[in-house]
């Protein structure tokens, strides 16, 4: 399955808005650099989605990114 994910990095609260079934915007602390915001939204996937394996297909260094979760 793969996922839309709109990333917010130095946001000052944590959020995970659900727009549709396969579009998610992500506010996170972290910023954007050394990917420390990638990290961070993997870890928020990982955990809605437990058993599952979470990765970064497309848009490693922009703030859209395609997401395969398996």
């Amino acid at each position: 399955m793969y996922i839309k994910v709109r990333v917010k990095p130095n946001s000052r609260e944590e959020s995970v808005i659900k727009e549709s079934s396969d579009h998610f915007i992500i506010s996170v602390r972290e910023k954007a650099e050394r990917n420390q915001a990638n990290h961070r939204v993997i870890e928020i996937l990982r955990s809605m989605y437990p058993n599952r394996s979470v990765m970064i297909i497309h848009g490693h260094t922009s703030p859209s990114k395609l997401v395969a979760v398996d």
